[in-house]
């Protein structure tokens, strides 16, 4: 039987990543430096990870934190670790650029979107500092993006379930909206009822703290969230 929704979760370990596989995680953001938002892994995180997970791996590609106005150095930079990452066989590919108006830089994504081919490309939360979200959203679209992860504007997606709701229905079959940033068990039935959406984002850094025993935690609160799914 098919499953309904697809619940990815974002790690920056090799040992997270194993254990949001093991709690029923269906894909896997990899970055570093999650608390500025994540920027690109190193070679040897996306090694140690796709060798390791069986399910598919999306590299972020983010070459710091910040805003999401690149140089022509930083645009360059990107280029290389989508070619880096390919050659180490990850599944597809987190990014998104913005001008200096606020708005999708749809020409610059594109072309990265193009360079990725045949790979995925999921435009990332750029998205919510874009001026205008609903013009935002045809941009992406019109960069050839296969998905966009949103909190809908807000801090958090529980936050914004109406604005999400809208996103969802407007993108219809041209591209999957996936409400990310503060999802847990505890809410994700409420997400999937008041959004419409069919994929799922969550780091789980508000639900599960820091330190020892902090994996066990984490693989118990996916497959919570994945358990809820699946009712």
């Amino acid at each position: 039987m098919t499953r309904r929704y697809i619940l990815e979760i974002s790690v920056e370990s090799v040992e997270a990543a194993l254990a949001a596989e093991r709690g029923g995680a269906d894909r896997i953001e990899l970055c570093s430096n999650l608390r500025e938002g994540g920027t690109t892994p190193d070679a040897e995180l996306l090694r140690g990870v796709r060798e390791r997970a069986r399910v598919p791996v999306l590299a972020m590609i983010r070459p710091r934190g910040g805003d999401f106005l690149y140089s022509e150095g930083e645009f360059a930079a990107m280029r290389g670790s989508i070619e880096a990452a390919r050659g180490l066989g990850l599944d597809g590919f987190v990014l998104g650029l913005l001008d200096a108006e606020g708005r999708v830089d749809v020409g610059r994504t594109r072309e990265l979107v193009e360079w990725a081919a045949p790979l995925p490309v999921t435009f990332h939360r750029a998205f919510d500092a874009c001026v205008d979200l609903r013009a935002g959203l045809e941009d992406v679209i019109r960069t050839g993006a296969t998905r966009v992860l949103t909190s809908g504007g807000k801090a958090t997606a529980p936050e914004a379930f109406p604005i999400l709701g809208e996103l969802v229905r407007s993108a219809g079959e041209r591209i999957v909206v996936m409400p990310g940033s503060g999802l847990n068990a505890g809410n994700i039935g409420e997400a999937v009822e008041r959004t419409g959406a069919r994929e799922f984002h969550a780091g789980l850094s508000s639900v599960v703290a820091r330190g020892a025993g902090e994996m066990e935690e984490f693989e118990r609160e996916v497959r919570k969230m994945n358990l809820a799914l699946r009712r």
